[in-house]
């Protein structure tokens, strides 16, 4: 098993179920929002994910990146396919977004080591 995904999605989920226990009708609709917003519709959850996934490394966001990563993982996208997600998620996010780029095929590798 891979400690770094484990922790990832351990943390995630603790502090998920807290802010959620907070009760506030608008985190929780946002949280809604996003969970429908990636279910099957015109277009699967495999490529909503990599445009997730494009979003969040063009926006810096590691944990969303790490998150999309995961989900496009256990919907089937290759290595080579996030790559070339990556690829261009660079070419728009510009060189600011390499270090993100860099932490993405990192867990990549993770997620192959824990589910292999």
């Amino acid at each position: 098993m891979s400690k770094p995904v484990e922790e990832f999605n351990a943390y995630r989920s603790r502090m998920t179920d807290v802010i959620l226990e907070d009760n506030n009708k608008i985190i929780k609709r946002i949280f809604n929002l996003d969970t429908n917003a990636y279910a099957s519709g015109a277009l699967d959850v495999k490529t909503k994910e990599l445009l997730g996934l494009v979003a969040s490394t063009v926006l810096r966001c590691d944990d969303c990146v790490k998150y999309h990563l995961e989900t496009a993982y256990k919907h089937g996208v290759s290595t080579e396919e996030m790559m070339e997600t990556m690829g261009i998620a660079t070419l728009v996010g510009g060189t600011i977004v390499i270090p993100h780029l860099r932490r993405a095929r990192e867990y990549w590798m993770e997620l192959e080591a824990h589910n292999s």
